[in-house]
Parts: structure tokens; sequence; C-alpha cells
């Protein structure tokens, strides 16, 4: 199976000019792909196919721009964003599920997007990772690559990919690797576990085994009133969908307290 971690990406001026290039230019090249996909559904009723995007875009700047095998990813994943959607309205005209799905919609503009690379372009050294970029890049920023530091819990031979994410201004590495699943749980279905949702007591849990729990919410409770606060102050008398850098930095502040239980 399958797991992933993430890695806060420390504030270097020059690292992250780089980051917000890529992610940008992923953002435009899935814009490109969704267009393609969708006016080829549109037109044709058809599906696109894995491979398709690629043979379209392969000379355009957007993709050159990006590492090769990067560029790739990106348009794999609106071609199998595609086709699960393609599958969902198959099901649909069956009857097999009752609510129609949704064609895969745009990016807002001006964003940033995801930018995966495979193990496959990426090299160890030492205790780094180094992380090769398109020519456009070295002309640019006057670097090949850049290196990240490779996760004291992780083995290199057990990666699979690596994800630069944008989120709220600030950028974070995902790193997927191969877990082996050494116990398989032994599932009980006699045993029953209640959980009730509330608010001051997050989740009260009552089991048929004789075992209790209850997970305190009053912590989470008050970081949230504080960020619904926050918000409201900077959001009053603005004009609706209004965002700004100081929003964006108490959101992922907020974030992070409840993903890390740190800031």
């Amino acid at each position: 199976m399958y797991s992933c971690q993430q890695v806060l990406v420390a504030q270097n001026s020059e690292l992250i000019a780089i980051l917000t290039f890529l992610c940008e230019q992923s953002h435009k090249l899935t814009n490109m792909g969704i267009y393609y996909a969708r006016q080829l559904y549109f037109k044709s009723q058809k599906s696109i196919g894995k491979y398709d995007l690629e043979k379209v875009y392969k000379k355009n700047y957007h993709y050159k721009v990006l590492y090769s095998q990067a560029a790739q990813q990106i348009l794999r994943t609106v071609a199998e964003s595609f086709r699960s959607y393609y599958g969902l309205i198959m099901a649909y005209n069956e009857g097999k599920i009752s609510n129609r799905p949704r064609i895969p919609n745009y990016r807002k503009k001006g964003g940033m997007a995801t930018v995966s690379y495979p193990k496959q372009a990426l090299k160890l050294k030492g205790n780094q990772i180094r992380v090769p970029l398109g020519n456009t890049c070295k002309r640019w920023f006057g670097v090949d690559s850049f290196l990240i530091p490779m996760p004291n819990n992780l083995a290199f031979s057990t990666l699979k990919e690596l994800r630069i994410l944008p989120r709220n201004r600030c950028f974070y590495y995902e790193f997927v690797y191969e877990k082996e699943v050494i116990v398989k749980p032994q599932l009980h279905q006699e045993n029953i576990l209640g959980i009730d949702h509330g608010v001051n007591n997050w989740l009260t849990c009552v089991s048929n085994v004789g075992t209790s729990l209850i997970v305190d919410g009053k912590h989470l409770k008050s970081m949230n009133r504080w960020y619904n606060k926050q918000i409201s102050i900077i959001k009053e008398n603005q004009p609706t969908g209004f965002w700004s850098n100081k929003l964006a930095a108490i959101t992922e502040i907020r974030n992070r307290q409840i993903r890390f239980g740190y800031k």
C-alpha cells in the first residue's frame, strides 16, 4: 500500500521563487489539458486517452518549461480525472448511480497547482534528494536542480513520487512511499464502537466490550473561535470573495495547528 508524508518548505527566497514558477506553470498546463479534454468530450462524447494530452502539448511553452516527466505527470492526472468522469457518466446512464456527475472544470485563474515528480526523475545525493529542472528554469534561475532533505524516517528505495504542494502561499513537499503491511487487522464483527460527535467533547466513544474514551474538543474549539474572529475582522466591509496575504497567513496557521499541532 502507499502512504504519504508532508514537510513544510523552509522560507528560502531563491527556492520559493523556483517553486512558485513551477506551480504556476503546472496550473496553466493543467487548464490547457482540461480545455482540450472538455472540447473532445463535448464534440465527440469521447474520453481522453492516457497519453493523448502529451502528444498534443509536448511542443507547448508551458510543457517545455517544466521537467519532461513532471509535465507528463500533470497531463496524465488531467486525463485520469476525465476517464473517471467518463466512467461515472456511463454508470449514470445505466442507472447505477442516481446523481449525474459533473465534468471536471477549470482551475481558478492566476493560481498554482501541484507539481509531481516520479521516482525515476529523482536522485539521492547523501541525505538529500536532487530534483531536476527544465531548460527554461536553468536559464532563468541559473540552476539545473535543487536539493531537499530526505526525511530520516523514510528510505529512498520506498519512495514512489515527490509532490510540491502550494497551499495558502506556502509550499509543502509530499513524499509518496510504499508501506509494507506486516500485520493485517483482524475484524471482529461482533464488537461495536458507538461514536457521538460534539463540540466541547469532540468525540465520545463507547464500545460493547467495556471500554470508552473522550476526545477533548475545547482546544480545537478555541482555535476555530480565534480564526473565525480574525476572518470576520479582516473581511469587514470588504467585497464578496475578498482574499489577502494576511488571510492566507492566518488560515495556514490554523490549518497547521489542526493537522500537525504546530504553527
